[in-house]
């Protein structure tokens, strides 16, 4: 059967493997080979296949039982082997050995009389009369490998096997045969050269070896070499005939390495990442080799920490294969396993683990070129980097041909899943390639609701991902950095203007000086630290994620003060100057300090992202933010709105006769200038939910717009904008070009009251 046409049984067998239950008189059409249909939604496998009784779904099947190997080992009694069937198992007498009956095969240790044929010899006749002394003093004729029966006149075969008379080396096995011997190189063992294999002179070399393993080069790990230890006393005590029990140590001592990495955890994102190449690259060696030494037929083991190894060993291999259990299955042609190397036997296995998701951790995603330019075309900008979320097990997948680079014709797998796709994101087929996830030469074929077919023209170690997919917008990347570079140059002619321009020192210039304070060193961390180039989450993204948290929060608090010096100033001018400096610092530094600090005690690990060095927003950690963010933005709209009445009433009682034009303009001017000064602006960054819709887009153009440009506007309003600024601005360009400075009179005495109103003096 053709690829094409191995692709549609699949799809086909997984959407109807998904149909769920419908009339339990209906039978199953998608039953695998040797089961039977129970209903529309289950099948039962015939006696002596499994390994589940009961299947519902494509990624189970029906697989021979080997009844010869453990668990399920049968008894055959002694001088005879069991071997395994089709669905059954037979016992047959060992070389040398037959049934009474004339048999050559039974089925209970009960009915075992395997023994050794007597063969008859006769010797010639010794007269009565004779005396030893009279007789020729040589030894009666006798075979080899006969003892004289001389009470009965006739001679019984020797077992020279059990007997321990053989000349068989160790590196082989004696077999009996009739009248002598022979020796036979063991499994997994060949003839030295010069040797032929059964004479009784053979000497053996083992041919299947324990690969060696090698600690990857600069990691330091305790978990590690203990377990590294382990795989040395497997390779020291490994032996052809006990490669079974072998493969099974082996993955339990994966298994535990895995499910308790002790201090593998502490490693970098990229000293884990090179931790698991290592790993699968020699498991994949290992089991190649230690298959070598099975007997033909399949070998399937589940440890108890549910990791699945299936193998299939044939020696004459023809036709298309099918491998796995129920986290993956494959089907590929036997001419792929075989390769043109020719190997005898032919293997082909699949080691599926659940427990690889610590070490892959937050590995990036390498797309292809076709992929990327699809999703380029389908978001209108290009994708700055995906990253990919397990969903399933980590499936390896082993052949005795080792040219798996290039495959003559594609491997199909199934595997299963839990649903956890999210909006934005996409299900791909993906494999493992020297420290990260990548995509070329694996397409999906098919996803049902647990269940995903991926085609593949190479053998690695897959997954389904659910990639994310960072998309990049240049245009407002490109707002963002000029308008923080133009913001940070404003914000840092505001800072030197309220230290040095003594006429306007108050206590409404020193929460502008905090204000600006906090927002440059904000916005200076957020500018060259916030993106994160290598995806790891390390000490330096950690630190700038905390302090951008600390300063944004206090920049924050800073702007709830200006709301409250705001109110005391128009609200209620005539009773009091609202709080002292040391109360407002600290408000301004105490209570973002203290939010951070229990953020950080709650979820240390909030701080930093893969993609930001920002808050992560899993968890709802991202709300430490948001949730002061929307406290101060609310009070101070309040306070907003206040201001802007109460401006609006006096301006009508101080101007009556004032144009409403003008009136309305000033009060607009005054309002949209304190809309920046109070935060309100950061308002629309609360309303950012989806990036796919426009609207989304529109109010991120529009946040970032305002936001970044905040210095500028708090430059213009404070300084450029304040009439005593301007002046001490004249004296230093004046002391500065040598020119004579008039200072001319203000002209129109209004009252304290009237100057504190006007936008231009009071810097509102």
């Amino acid at each position: 059967m053709g690829a094409p046409h191995q692709l549609l049984v699949l799809c086909v067998l997984l959407s109807l493997s998904e149909a769920g239950a419908q009339d339990s008189t209906n039978c199953a059409s998608w039953c695998p080979k040797a089961s039977r249909c129970l209903n529309s939604s289950a099948c039962r496998c015939n006696p002596g296949f499994g390994p589940a009784e009961i299947i519902t779904s494509l990624v189970e099947s029906c697989d021979d039982i080997n009844e010869c190997i453990p668990p399920r080992s049968v008894a055959c009694g002694e001088f005879a082997d069991c071997e395994n069937t089709e669905g059954s198992y037979q016992c047959v007498c060992s070389p040398g050995y037959v049934l009474t009956s004339g048999k050559t095969i039974f089925s209970k240790a009960e009915e075992n009389d395997c023994h050794i044929p007597a063969v008859a010899q006769t010797t010639p006749a010794t007269p009565v009369s004779a005396m030893p002394g009279n007789l020729p003093d040589f030894p009666a004729t006798v075979d080899p490998g006969t003892q004289s029966g001389c009470s009965e006149g006739r001679t019984e075969e020797v077992n020279e096997c059990n007997s321990g008379q053989h000349q068989c080396h160790n590196s082989t096995i004696c077999i009996n045969t009739q009248g002598s011997y022979r020796c036979r190189c063991r499994q997994g063992w060949k003839p030295l050269p010069g040797f032929a294999n059964g004479p009784k002179n053979t000497t053996c070399k083992a041919e299947i070896l324990f690969p060696a393993w090698t600690l990857p080069p600069g990691i330091h790990s305790k978990s590690l070499s203990r377990f590294f230890d382990k795989v040395q006393s497997l390779s020291r005590d490994f032996e052809p005939r006990v490669a079974e029990q072998t493969i099974k140590k082996l993955i339990e001592a994966i298994d535990g390495l895995l499910e308790a990495p002790g201090d593998i955890k502490d490693l970098t994102l990229q000293q884990r990442h090179l931790v698991a190449t290592w790993l699968l690259s020699d498991l994949e060696h290992s089991l190649r080799s230690l298959a070598q030494a099975l007997p033909e037929g399949s070998f399937i083991y589940t440890s108890p920490s549910s990791t699945e190894l299936a193998l299939m060993v044939n020696e004459s291999g023809r036709g298309n294969v099918t491998v796995g259990q129920s986290h993956s299955r494959m089907l590929l042609d036997w001419a792929v396993a075989i390769g043109a190397e020719d190997s005898d036997p032919a293997v082909v296995g699949i080691l599926s683990s659940q427990h690889m998701e610590e070490l892959l951790a937050n590995a990036s995603l390498d797309l292809e070129p076709e992929k990327l330019a699809q999703l380029t075309e389908a978001y209108e900008r290009p994708v700055r980097r995906a990253q990919g979320t397990l969903l399933s097990a980590v499936s390896s997948v082993f052949l005795s041909n080792t040219n798996t680079d290039r495959l003559v014709s594609p491997v199909t797998f199934a595997f299963s899943h839990h649903q956890l796709e999210e909006p934005g994101t996409e299900l791909i087929c993906a494999f493992w390639k020297d420290g990260h996830w990548a995509t070329t030469g694996c397409r999906k074929v098919g996803s049902g609701k647990n269940s995903t077919t991926c085609q593949c023209d190479h053998l690695s170690s897959f997954a389904v991902l659910m990639a994310h997919y960072q998309v990049e917008d240049w245009k407002l990347s490109l707002i963002t950095k000029v308008g923080l570079s133009l913001s940070l140059i404003c914000l840092m002619l505001c800072i030197l203007t309220f230290l040095l321009v003594r006429p306007i020192q108050s206590s409404r210039t020193t929460v502008h000086l905090h204000l600006c304070i906090c927002l440059f060193l904000g916005s200076a961390i957020f500018l060259v630290g916030i993106e994160n180039v290598g995806g790891q989450v390390g000490l330096r993204c950690r630190l700038v994620a905390g302090l951008l948290h600390y300063f944004f929060l206090a920049a924050f608090c800073w702007m709830s003060l200006e709301g409250v010096e705001l109110y005391f100033l128009v609200v209620r001018v005539f009773q009091g100057q609202g709080l002292a400096t040391r109360w407002q610092c600290l408000i301004g530094y105490g209570a973002p300090l203290i939010i951070v600090a229990i953020s950080a005690a709650a979820n240390s690990s909030g701080y930093g992202h893969t993609a930001h060095c920002w808050l992560d927003p899993k968890q709802g950690f991202l709300w430490s933010f948001l949730g002061p963010l929307a406290f101060v933005i609310l009070c101070n709209a309040v306070m907003f709105v206040v201001t802007v009445w109460t401006l609006m009433q006096k301006f009508s009682e101080i101007h009556p006769n004032m144009k409403k034009l003008r009136r309305a303009r000033t009060v607009t001017v005054t309002a949209v200038a304190q809309l920046f000064v109070l935060g309100c602006t950061w308002g629309f960054g609360l309303f950012l939910f989806s990036p796919e819709t426009w609207h989304s887009t529109v109010l991120a153009y529009v946040f970032t717009v305002l936001n970044c440009l905040q210095g500028a506007f708090l430059y213009v309003l404070h300084c450029l904008l304040n009439k005593k600024v301007r002046e001490e601005y004249r004296k230093w360009v004046c002391a500065v070009t040598g020119n004579k400075y008039s200072e001319f009179a203000s002209s129109g005495g209004s009252s304290q009251q009237t100057r504190s109103l006007r936008p231009s003096e009071s810097g509102m």
